[in-house]
């Protein structure tokens, strides 16, 4: 059973030269860190008490119930879509449209949606319709240390299964997982009420976060306004487990990137341990290396201020936009050619060749290089802010460079698993 194709080119595939790649994304966050400790002294970021409220008729639309109940029909038509083709399409993936539903269009496809109108899956979600349909019981409080420790673990979960499963394509392992996904989601929200899905769903999670990138949002009020997405990024509550859903999405995704490496592919075939046990292991040990140097750099910010409270989660939300800068540079070739390709495959029409992606090799490089560096500049600016908001004066640059070391060994990283 063939597995879909995943975003990241080979060497070939990237005609850039590695040394302009690496110096150019090494001036740009080092330029970016000097013109900030210059120029941006104070904190310019209000979170959720900024943004220009929308026409009162396009607010009416986006809360009216006839939208809302008509977001959560067309949730529920498409999982069960998926569930169907998972039980009666063929085996085949190139002729079952499920698959590719589930890993392109949903989670692929999950960035561009809630970068353009928010977190769409809160109002997709299919687990709240079903949840809605189910007999009402009173809901116990959410521990408060629960945070987004179910939903790191949920990604966790998702992303073994794409990534190490030995057939992440097969209908009967997809409706093992889904099945899973859905009782033990269903469970822990009758327990605790729908609150359980923002903490909890991986899918939620995942584009709720996204969003917060999003010129769309609400503020404080409940007001859907239209605002400068740094805003809705410095809005990112510190809540427990952010730091480790934000290293799942960093470390799967860099796995992903250096898992068809020859070298990595003669490992897992030679391994005495087995093919999954081995890839597992390096699952793991990819999210645990991006956690591990985002705790050393937290413990080297607290140095600089013993008094900062918090400091693995006071500059967590600076990852964020690390985090989607790999996830575009990553999967754009995937979500541009495999997208239409399952489309046509759910149409029932050909699908033997899928579309040319619509850049040269040598513009997606551009874009795929582009997009980290962009995503750890923002990462830097957003620092920068949170830094001289929460440190002194005078320790406010200084306290700030474990964050820039960081950024830099994460943008090597990641420019290094795009042309390496």
């Amino acid at each position: 059973m063939t597995p879909l194709a995943h975003g990241v080119g080979s060497q070939h595939d990237l005609p850039i030269s590695p040394f302009y790649a690496f110096a150019g994304a090494f001036a740009a966050l080092f330029v970016s860190f000097l013109a900030l400790g210059l120029l941006w002294s104070d904190s310019r970021f209000q979170g959720d008490r900024s943004g220009r409220p929308l026409p009162s008729a396009v607010r009416r639309l986006a809360d009216a119930p006839a939208t809302r109940a008509a977001l959560r029909l067309l949730g529920l038509a498409g999982a069960l879509f998926v569930v169907l083709h998972l039980l009666l399409g063929p085996d085949d993936p190139a002729r079952n449209p499920a698959p590719g539903a589930l890993y392109v269009l949903l989670w692929v496809g999950l960035i561009p949606a809630s970068l353009l109108l928010g977190p769409v899956w809160r109002l997709l979600n299919p687990l709240r319709t079903l949840h809605r349909l189910l007999p009402a019981r009173h809901p116990r409080p959410l521990p408060p240390r629960l945070g987004l420790w179910p939903a790191a673990a949920g990604l966790l979960a998702f992303t073994w299964l794409e990534l190490v499963a030995p057939e992440p394509t097969s209908p009967p392992v997809l409706l093992a997982f889904l099945g899973a996904h859905t009782a033990v989601h269903l469970i822990g929200a009758a327990r605790h009420g729908d609150r359980w899905f923002a903490h909890a769903d991986a899918f939620e999670v995942y584009s709720t976060l996204l969003a917060r990138l999003s010129p769309l949002g609400r503020r404080a009020d409940g007001q859907l306004v239209l605002r400068n997405p740094f805003h809705g990024l410095d809005a990112t509550p510190p809540t427990p487990g952010l730091v480790a859903t934000l290293c799942v999405l960093l470390g799967s995704t860099a796995y992903d990137g250096f898992s068809d490496a020859p070298s990595w592919i003669t490992t897992v075939q030679t391994s005495p341990l087995g093919r999954t046990p081995t890839a597992t292991l390096g699952l793991l040990g990819a999210v645990a290396l991006v956690a591990g140097l985002y705790c050393l750099c937290s413990g080297a910010v607290r140095l600089a201020d013993r008094e900062l409270p918090h400091p693995l989660t006071a500059f967590a939300h600076s990852l964020l936009p690390i985090a989607l800068g790999y996830l575009v540079a990553h999967y754009t070739t995937l979500f541009v050619t495999e997208g239409p390709r399952t489309v046509m495959v759910a149409l029932g029409t050909d699908n033997a060749l899928a579309p040319a992606p619509p850049l040269t090799p040598g513009g997606l490089a551009t874009l795929q290089v582009g997009a980290v560096v962009t995503g750890h500049v923002v990462g830097v600016v957003a620092a920068h802010d949170r830094s001289v908001r929460l440190l002194p004066p005078a320790r406010a640059v200084a306290g700030q460079l474990p964050l820039l070391l960081l950024m830099i060994t994460y943008t090597l990283g990641g420019i290094g698993l795009l042309i390496a």
